[in-house]
Parts: structure tokens; C-alpha cells; sequence
């Protein structure tokens, strides 16, 4: 989805508008057009019901169990006795929780993987996420901070890391494999300097950090809603506004700079904006594994459309969190299970069946 001149749009050498699949749309207002693609929009409407789905059966999951119509009644105000606590207090801020950080992550994942122009660009292996995580352990090992002040790390560690790959990665600009490269080697030097966090923390506040580190909804509050929405109210419009730059930036930089696209600073600018999402998702939830690898291929392979897909991506990753959620809650019948645990054999698995198939396709 973009926002063009209407001189701009792509049209055929026979003066026909291009189409892939579904027509797309075109949305005029005076000299400007918004141009989208009609299957991605449908993708991202049906993604965003299977969502609402899955939160309202995860809301009605557990001890005192509520069936889809009466959770409903009683987010209306109309519910059984007693329900009001469990569905308003307990349960909605965690279902909150976990479809805002997918989305924050799926959309992160996408900018990343666009700008680095690899798959594997997700910020939970170039080492973006494990520089929010050191950030957010600091804050909750040694000054003991609450949700804002572990936020805080979480975004100043991300963007301390995003800064040192950027820089350890430029040489008369960013290439894509430079960056991979870079980044995977601050992911293990950042693993390090977790690891040796936990040494230095006494047993209590280690096994919460270990607990946080997988990837929990557990325990999840207002405050932890206000943290993830922050971060989505106030990077997703910077990232949606360059969307277009974003889809230039994948044709290399020259051909980008030759359409009047700034690669560095554009480049620079959604850096921070992916890094702000991802440091805002972790603060909220932990770093919740494999769903910012998943969710743009996944995302790209349902629209079938080209270019970054960030939109598609942030839904697609808001359903698997809360599918995610939903199944530790089905399977072990309480919300005691990490959802990172289900989202990292889940991604283990597809990486692996991934991996196979392009094997197979004498790609690999």
C-alpha cells in the first residue's frame, strides 16, 4: 500500500494499469492516490478476524472457563457474575499483549529483511533483539526497575546495538550481507554478555530474567499494553510513511537514489524505526522467538504480493502470538507456559521444512 502521484502509477506499454492476481485498488484525492493491493487488503482483514478469533478463545481458556458469546457479553458490560475480573483484569491484557507484539515484531521483521535484502535479516538474529534484551536485563537485574524504566533499557539497548552494527557495517554505505554479517556477530557477543548478567544476578532475580528472556505473556497488565501500543502508535505510521522508499531500497541503492530516494537516510530512518518496534515488542513481552523470521515469508507466500509487505507482516505476526498463546493454554490448561517456547519449536520446524524444500528445489 502507497501513497502516489497519479502520474506515477504503473501502467502497461498498452496504457492498461498492472495487475498481479486481484485488481489492485486506487483511492483518488486531487492530485494524490492511494494505491494498494486488493489480495494483500484481504489478507490482512481475514488475518486481523482470525486474530480477534483467537484472543476471544484465549480469553475464555482456563480454571474458570467462559465459551466465545459470553466473553464476548462481557466485554460489553453484560457478562456472567464474577466474569468481569477474570476477562477485564486477568486475561485481556495478556490477549492485548500478545497480538500488539506480534504485530510490532511481524512488521519489524519486515523492514529488516526488506532492508538487509536476506530472510534471514530478522532483528532476532542480526542482534538487534538480543541488544534490547541486555538493555531490559540490566534494568531488571540491577535497578531493579518497573515496566517503564525496563522499556527504557529495552529501547536504549536495541538502539545502542542498531547504532554499533551500523557502524561496524559501513564502508561507503550499508550493504544487505554486510549488516547480516555484522549483526550476527553482535548476537553472540550480546549472548555473552547476557549469560554473564545472569551470573552476577542473585538466584531470584535470575530465574525471573531467565523466565522473561523465552518469551512470556505471563502475569501481563495494563502497563505492559500501554508499552507495546506506545511503541506501535508511534513507529508504525514512520514505517507505513516510507513504505515506498522501503520497496525502492530493495532495488539497490543506485536505481533508488535515480528515483529521488535518499538510501542512507532512508535507510537509517527505518533502522530505527524496526529497532523501536522490536525494543518496544521485547520490553512488553521478552523476546519472543522466530515470529520476526516467520512472519514476512509467511506473510509474502498468502498475498503473493512484491515488495515488503509490512502491513501483512504485522498481522501475520499478531496471529501467530496469539495462536501461539492460545495453544500453551489448550495444551497445558494454564497460562503458566511460555509462549516463546511454542513459537520457537514452531519456528524451528518451519526454518527446517523451509530449508528442505529449497533444498529440494536445487536452490540450496
Amino acid at each position: 500500500m502507497s501513497v502516489v502521484k497519479d502520474d506515477a502509477a504503473p501502467v502497461r506499454a498498452d496504457g492498461r494499469p498492472r495487475t498481479r492476481g486481484l485488481r489492485p485498488g486506487l483511492l483518488r484525492a486531487g492530485r494524490w492516490s492511494l494505491r494498494y493491493d486488493t489480495r494483500a487488503l484481504v489478507v490482512c482483514v481475514a488475518l486481523g478476524a482470525l486474530t480477534a478469533c483467537a484472543m476471544v478463545l484465549a480469553i475464555g481458556t482456563g480454571t474458570y472457563e467462559l465459551s466465545p458469546p459470553e466473553v464476548l457479553r462481557t466485554l460489553a458490560g453484560d457478562g456472567p457474575p464474577g466474569a468481569g475480573f477474570v476477562v477485564l483484569d486477568l486475561r485481556l491484557p495478556r490477549a492485548l499483549v500478545a497480538a500488539l507484539v506480534g504485530f510490532g515484531t511481524g512488521m519489524a521483521g519486515a523492514v529488516f529483511q526488506s532492508l538487509t535484502r536476506n530472510p534471514l535479516g530478522s532483528p532476532d538474529i542480526i542482534g538487534f533483539g538480543n541488544g534490547a534484551s541486555a538493555g531490559a536485563l540490566v534494568a531488571i537485574i540491577f535497578l531493579d526497575a518497573g515496566a517503564p524504566q525496563v522499556a527504557l533499557g529495552a529501547v536504549c539497548g536495541g538502539l545502542a546495538t542498531a547504532a554499533a552494527v551500523y557502524l561496524l557495517a559501513w564502508k561507503r554505505g550499508v550493504h544487505g550481507y554486510r549488516l547480516v554479517l555484522v549483526g550476527i556477530g553482535a548476537s553472540a557477543v550480546l549472548g555473552s554478555a547476557t549469560s554473564f548478567l545472569y551470573v552476577r544476578a542473585d538466584i531470584g532475580k535470575a530465574a525471573q530474567a531467565a523466565a522473561w528472556m523465552i518469551g512470556s505473556l505471563n502475569a501481563r497488565d495494563w502497563t505492559d499494553v500501554r508499552t507495546a501500543a506506545l511503541g506501535l502508535v508511534a513507529l508504525v505510521p514512520v514505517v507505513l510513511v516510507h513504505g515506498r522508499r522501503l520497496t525502492m531500497l530493495e532495488m539497490g541503492d543506485d536505481t533508488a537514489a535515480a528515483l529521488g530516494v535518499p538510501p542512507e537516510r532512508s535507510r537509517l530512518v527505518l533502522l530505527s524505526a524496526g529497532t523501536g518496534l522490536t525494543a518496544m515488542a521485547v520490553a512488553a513481552a521478552g523476546p519472543v522467538p522466530f515470529v520476526a523470521l516467520a512472519a514476512p515469508q509467511l506473510a509474502r507466500r498468502v498475498t503473493r504480493a512484491a515488495g515488503p509487505g509490512v502491513l501483512s507482516a504485522g498481522w501475520m505476526g499478531a496471529f501467530l502470538v496469539t495462536a501461539a498463546d492460545l495453544t500453551t493454554q489448550r495444551l497445558t490448561g494454564s497460562a503458566l507456559l511460555p509462549v516463546g517456547v511454542v513459537t520457537g519449536v514452531a519456528g524451528g520446524a518451519y526454518l527446517a521444512w523451509l530449508l528442505s524444500r529449497e533444498r529440494w528445489g536445487s536452490r540450496l
